[in-house]
């Protein structure tokens, strides 16, 4: 996979600039909503000033973590029809506040959300403004694999930036195809210029780690919160250690740490 940029460890918080972090993806069920989570905790730990915005209409994922400030916006109704209104003020809200956004779009939201981006280049309004946008795409292994690469590809072929951040997930299987990783594969040589970073969810043990991320995830705790919760034996936390350890480490090289 590319390398990430490195970044200048800043001590204040107030000199982040305002960004927004975009988590896509036309499959459901890939770990939108947990990389959402993971990567809000990790921007608070860095002292961001975080909002999280869970546009899903169906599921809400998002919205059950009480540890976040989420807000819950009707971005489409419930045919999957575009709330237009909801979604110019949601790009007025990313211009005019200086905060930083964490928004889940939803599988069911996904292609009106992103049509509407790239039809009127609201990336580029939002870079005009002095707003930094990364897009987070999960990649799924397993029977998800070939939908989720598509989504990639849907996404890759309409940005003109390079601000995607790849997420590779195996926890439903390896990421892979004809013994092809994903950086060999076509479609990721194809749109390379435009990946900025990946971050590598590696295949967990089922009956260890695997457990413990699940009922995490079930349970809609963040990592501090599972870690110091007495529903989870030391050996589950000191596992839950090592999960946000792998998953932190890789964020901390990436330009918006």
């Amino acid at each position: 996979m590319p390398k990430t940029n490195s970044h200048e460890n800043d001590s204040s918080a107030s000199s982040c600039p305002p960004t927004v972090h975009l988590i896509l993806q036309g499959k459901g069920g890939v770990g939108k909503s947990v990389i959402a989570s993971w990567l809000a905790e990790f921007l608070i730990t860095r002292g961001q000033p975080v909002c999280c915005i869970d546009g899903d209409p169906v599921n809400r994922s998002l919205g059950q973590y009480k540890a976040f400030p989420v807000e819950k916006l009707e971005l489409v109704d419930a045919s999957g029809v575009l709330q237009r209104n909801s979604y110019d003020a949601l790009v007025d809200r990313f211009v005019g506040e200086d905060t930083v956004f964490v928004v889940d779009s939803g599988a069911t939201a996904f292609l009106p959300f992103w049509t509407y981006i790239v039809e009127a280049d609201v990336i580029a309004v939002l870079r005009d403004a002095g707003r930094r946008v990364y897009i987070h795409v999960p990649i799924s292994g397993g029977e998800m694999l070939t939908d989720t690469l598509l989504g990639f590809q849907t996404i890759a072929e309409t940005v003109n930036a390079r601000n995607l951040v790849v997420w590779i997930n195996e926890y439903f299987g390896p990421v892979k195809r004809d013994d092809k990783t994903f950086d060999q594969m076509q479609v990721y040589r194809a749109h390379q210029e435009k990946v900025l970073a990946s971050v590598g969810l590696p295949h967990l043990s089922p009956d260890t780690f695997g457990e413990n991320v699940r009922r995490m995830r079930e349970k809609k705790l963040t990592f501090e919160e599972a870690i110091i919760s007495e529903e989870f034996h030391l050996v589950a936390k000191q596992r839950l250690c090592m999960v946000r350890r792998a998953i932190f480490e890789q964020l901390e090289q990436t330009p918006f740490a």
